[in-house]
């Protein structure tokens, strides 16, 4: 099967947000290092993944493999959601900070893909990841500064995303961030030349 580039965007503001636009440039020089790699994307705010419920719970508890989960209806979205991450050998994430950390459709899609038996196991030494790394690229845009001299607020994101993203195998992660976005013009204008450089300045991936 043909490896993919996996684009999931997560702001409510769709193809119009700071962190999506910005995704734009790197899935694109992503597309153009690999002409060969079709790109799967995925904008959360128009499909939004179910929230886990108490089928789901129960379910995931019974059926760990992909097979079996394919035969129980309280798991196939989350099987369509973790083959498409098996099937990427990139990851691009583009979301905004909310209220100091994710916003609620990537919890949802994290929900998903987060899965006892499937995507991590459980051991006496703690979790597990069962999927394989991969490059993995986090856009961030946030209103105001959360790193730096100029923090004036908590993040609660970036380590969130590193333990939950770990846990299931993936620990290759850059954070590429737009900061001080509500901060007039200016402050745009600076915070995406600073993550275009960011971009520029990436590796090639091969």
């Amino acid at each position: 099967m043909t490896k993919t580039i996996l684009r999931i965007d997560c702001s409510p503001k769709a193809s119009a947000a700071h962190s999506s636009r910005l995704a734009d440039e790197l899935t694109e020089k992503l597309r153009l290092e690999q002409p060969d790699m079709p790109v799967v994307h995925r904008i959360l705010a128009e499909r939004p993944p179910a929230f886990v419920d108490s089928g789901f719970a129960l379910a995931m508890m019974t059926h760990q493999s992909a097979e079996a989960a394919a035969e129980h209806q309280a798991l196939q979205t989350s099987e369509v959601l973790i083959r498409e991450l098996e099937n990427a050998a990139v990851l691009v994430l583009s979301t905004p900070m909310h209220n100091f950390t994710v916003p609620a459709v990537l919890k949802a899609w994290i929900d998903q893909i987060v899965r006892f038996g499937r995507s991590f196991q459980s051991t006496p030494d703690g979790k597990v990841g069962l999927l394989a790394d991969r490059p993995t690229y986090i856009v961030i845009a946030s209103g105001g500064y959360f790193t730096g001299e100029r923090a004036r607020q908590p993040n609660h994101l970036t380590p969130y995303l590193r333990d939950i993203l770990r846990t299931i195998g993936i620990t290759d992660l850059h954070f590429i961030l737009l900061e001080g976005l509500a901060r007039g013009d200016l402050a745009v204008e600076e915070a995406r030349r600073l993550a275009q450089d960011q971009i520029r300045a990436m590796p090639a991936q091969h």
